[in-house]
């Protein structure tokens, strides 16, 4: 490798001195956490944590003291602002050293720390605390990158710590983090001062600093030293994947093949492993997760599980290998043999509780894997939600490079069993669970919703995404599908809200859409059918062409619409609701509106044969019929507007007030409340209600269901 090449695999220096120029300690630590935290070379998701020992004043005493500022349990240092840090007395911490039992005891201590809390800080402190007090600099960084923990998951890790740093680093045998520890971090600190860090067996890498600033830039040139020494080891070998994995023994699909495969199976292992827990899904084919993926050393690695602590506590202590060919594509047996699989792993996990669990471990948890290596395509991740199975799948892509670069110069090991059993079922980490805020009402849903860029598809969106979904957002106007879905995103987050460009009469848009539905979150509980268009003329007036188009979008495309969903949702196996917003045009006809009543009617008739259908397969559809709905709606919007008030024999801005005056409430409906209405039907409050009608129209009498 060249000098230019292993400079552009160096992280980078993104410290900006005018910027940090008049910042506080404090400041100056959330910048240097959150400059670390924006490279996953560094460490991933929620991974490690930073801290720095400033001098604050006492609220009782006015007088100066020395503060452990360092980052709250459950933190991310990327994205940690000031109130994610937790702030404890030194001394006090100092003073647990009296209180520390052995090891036997560890858990104990944590207990200890609320004791040590400064200023009354509600955010909990992590058990990392101790690591961080006990280290006699100012400012130090616990990092977890790819190119140290593949050192420190070497067969030989110590002997290598040494090579690669010339004595620089030190070096600790793996211990669970906590006060154990944290006592020997700072033994081997203070018996070797000219260290500038050290590397924990199969975990990660420590280092510290006398200001924010050298802190940072001594992380950097340690990491970088690492990846250069990797780099270098490696370096002559065409293929350095080879190096570490084998050889490729399987072809890698095109990317459109590799997708095709990933949503093919995904709503059926969701299907399969949701019953204790609804899963969302999502596909990673990386460049590096197909290496792995495809070379001959893939079972034998993945047997071995992830190194890292962090890796682990996500991923669980390995994957599911999937027995696909992808030059045979032999995808109906993959299928076919697919219960078998899982009955395997669940048993096998089960085996492994059963021999690491202690007296008082907290029960056995989901028995399903959280990852499936498949060969040709990639891997794919299922959690609880679409972030949590996101970071899962990171955290495996950081287990792979991590086994990349410890079998290219050495041989990767795994974390033994009983130690892996002790992270994952720690009482403090079935704590940290507990303590969790109970899931909304459609968390771990997925939802697709047509019409997705128009006022009842918008607020239909916002109320499914409040009570935890996952939504796609479909339109045929992608200008306007991307600025509410932009919208969305900022509000809610990126992993919840998705869209795609769909025309609802192309039976091949539909196809792709629920394809790439699946893709995206692994599949679908929740159609709401809500795409829509108006057109008002008499009957002799009313053309052909005009008929067509309300039949085509308001009956055919929800038909087909309905038909996409109602494959994918028998396919999973989980159940389903159908909604689809019709009218109140559907049960009473309106003058000069022959073709868009008639279409309406077919709708909601149409809703009926599904119910029928459906319920032996537990998909309910239910209609919503709305009334006036002007407010932010795209067919109000158009040329229906004004041939709704020519005739009522009025203007268009009278035409608002008519209808509230119309209504037996007299009170005017709005996008919320058709959205309202349509929450009701997929929540699990309605779960036994279909072939239902709910109108939401402020009453009207001829609208009446009998």
């Amino acid at each position: 490798m060249s000098e230019s090449d292993k400079k552009n695999n160096d992280l980078p220096d993104l410290w900006v001195d005018n910027t940090a120029a008049n910042m506080t300690e404090p400041e100056l630590l959330r910048y240097r956490s959150n400059l670390l935290g924006s490279d996953h070379r560094v460490t991933n998701y929620g991974g490690g944590n930073t801290s720095a020992k400033v001098v604050s004043e006492d609220p009782l005493t006015q007088a100066p003291v020395e503060v452990l500022w360092v980052k709250g349990s459950g933190g991310d240092i990327g994205s940690i602002a000031l109130d994610g840090f937790s702030t404890l007395y030194l001394e006090k911490l100092e003073q647990l050293k009296n209180l520390y039992r052995g090891v036997e005891f560890e858990d104990e201590m944590v207990a200890y720390l609320p004791h040590c809390t400064f200023n009354l800080n509600a955010r909990a402190a992590s058990i990392d605390t101790p690591l961080h007090a006990y280290i006699p600099y100012r400012h130090v960084d616990h990092l977890h990158p790819d190119a140290v923990i593949a050192i420190a998951a070497a067969k030989n890790s110590k002997a290598i710590t040494e090579q690669v740093f010339s004595g620089e680093i030190g070096w600790l045998p793996w211990m669970r983090p906590g006060f154990e520890l944290g006592l020997a971090l700072e033994k081997l600190v203070r018996d070797n001062p000219h260290l500038k860090g050290a590397v924990l067996e199969s975990h990660g890498l420590f280092t510290w600093g006398d200001d924010a600033k050298g802190c940072y830039l001594n992380s950097l040139d340690i990491i970088n030293r690492a990846q250069q020494w990797l780099d270098q080891e490696s370096e002559g070998e065409k293929d350095a994947a080879s190096l570490a994995f084998g050889e490729a023994i399987y072809q890698t699909l095109t990317e459109n093949e590799r997708a095709a495969i990933a949503a093919q199976l995904m709503p059926i292992i969701r299907g399969k492993t949701s019953e204790k827990q609804r899963q969302i899904g999502h596909f990673n084919d990386d460049a590096a997760v197909l290496a792995f993926v495809n070379s001959t050393q893939l079972s034998a690695l993945a047997a071995l599980g992830t190194s890292c602590p962090d890796h682990f506590l996500r991923t669980k202590i390995k994957p599911l290998v999937i027995n696909y060919d992808p030059q045979q594509n032999n995808i109906a047996q993959v299928i076919s043999e697919l219960d078998q699989q899982l009955t395997d792993y669940r048993a096998d996990y089960a085996a492994y509780y059963e021999r690491c669990h202690h007296d008082d471990s907290p029960a056995i948890r989901d028995c399903n894997p959280v990852v499936y290596l498949i060969p040709g395509v990639g891997m794919l991740t299922f959690a609880k939600d679409k972030a949590t199975a996101r970071i899962a799948g990171e955290f495996y892509l950081n287990a792979i490079n991590v086994m990349r670069g410890a079998n290219a110069v050495d041989e990767y090991c795994g974390l033994p069993e009983q130690e892996a059993f002790n992270i994952e079922y720690w009482l403090l980490e079935e704590a940290k669970l507990q303590r969790m805020p109970k899931p909304k009402s459609l968390a771990g849903r997925v939802a697709l919703i047509t019409g997705g860029a128009g006022g009842i598809g918008r607020a239909t969106a916002q109320r499914l995404l409040d009570q935890g979904a996952c939504v796609v957002l479909t339109d045929i106007d992608q200008s306007s599908l991307n600025t509410v879905t932009q919208e969305f995103a900022a509000v809610y987050g990126a992993d919840v809200i998705a869209s795609v460009r769909m025309d609802v009469t192309d039976e091949q848009q539909v196809q792709q859409a629920f394809d790439f539905t699946s893709l995206r979150f692994g599949g679908l509980d929740i159609l709401v059918s809500n795409a829509g268009i108006a057109s008002s003329s008499p009957l002799q007036e009313t053309s052909l062409e005009n008929w067509n188009f309300n039949q085509n979008i308001l009956s055919t495309g929800y038909f087909l619409v309905s038909r996409s969903a109602f494959s994918l949702m028998k396919t999973q196996q989980m159940g389903g609701s159908i909604v689809f917003v019709a009218s109140k045009n559907g049960l009473v006809a309106s003058a000069n509106a022959a073709a868009y009543c008639t279409a309406k009617a077919a709708e909601i008739q149409l809703a009926r044969c599904v119910a029928l259908e459906g319920a032996p397969l537990g998909i309910r559809a239910n209609v919503v019929n709305p009334d006036a709905v002007l407010k932010g709606s795209k067919i109000w919007s158009g040329q229906w507007k004004q041939e709704r008030a020519d005739a009522y024999q009025m203007s268009t801005d009278d035409l608002q007030e008519h209808y509230r005056q119309r209504s037996l409430l007299k009170r005017n409906v709005y996008p919320e409340d058709i959205a309202e209405g349509i929450f009701f039907f997929v929540d699990d409050g309605s779960s036994k209600s279909t072939g239902n009608i709910l109108n939401v129209d402020a009453g009207h009498a001829p609208s009446f269901t009998r």
